[in-house]
């Protein structure tokens, strides 16, 4: 093998090493079991990494922690309200769920929490929600707060480069369904509608 080739074949087995560590990384922070420190499921067994205390504010103006939530389940997803497509279209998938839950839903509390404090004001809350479910709770607060929360969920944010003030954000887009105790149950991506999201959801009630 002349020294060029080997070169190749170290650098892939290295590529491949730094995917796999990358993949392993993602599934421990959703769970990992005691026993074994492999990933699992949470509603089968497990710990997981991800949910924690929050202190933020609602559209109204009014503290919010996570404490007043307890016998209910918490649907969490962070977004912002000058996201052009993907929040619009996850809290619309959020609220048809509701919808579909019916009277049951009443057991399930939407909470959309902002990655964005510095333009997503309660006010701003308020009007952009005023589309969706009317039980979504819209919570922000200051950066330090917003840090906190989006930590203990594990969603990653940041501004996009461009414009200073009409400016994009980058963040993690899914869906948390947490128990009655605030503990991780499952998670919705992207590519599940609200029915489908209101059938994995009766499975908790």
């Amino acid at each position: 093998m002349s020294r060029i080739a080997l070169i190749r074949t170290i650098m892939m087995v290295a590529i491949g090493v730094a995917i796999a560590l990358a993949i392993g990384l993602v599934v421990r922070a959703i769970t990992v079991d005691p026993k074994t420190g492999g990933g699992r499921d949470a509603s089968v067994t497990g710990t997981s990494l991800v949910g924690g205390p929050f202190e933020l504010t609602d559209q109204d103006g009014r503290r919010v922690s996570d404490q007043q939530f307890r016998g209910k389940l918490m649907l969490v997803y962070f977004g912002y309200t000058f996201c052009p497509d993907v929040c619009p279209t996850t809290l619309l998938d959020m609220s048809q769920a509701m919808d579909a839950l019916g009277p049951a839903g009443d057991q399930v509390q939407p909470i959309f929490v902002t990655v964005d404090p510095e333009r997503d004001t309660p006010e701003e809350l308020k009007k952009f929600l005023a589309n969706f479910h009317p039980r979504t709770l819209g919570l922000t607060g200051s950066p330090a707060e917003v840090q906190a929360a989006a930590k203990a969920y594990r969603v990653y944010y940041a501004k996009a480069k461009g414009a200073e003030r009409d400016y994009l954000m980058d963040h993690t887009s899914i869906v948390y369904l947490m128990d009655r105790q605030g503990k991780y149950l499952t998670h919705f991506t992207s590519s599940i509608r609200g029915e489908q999201m209101a059938e994995a959801i009766k499975k908790f009630l």
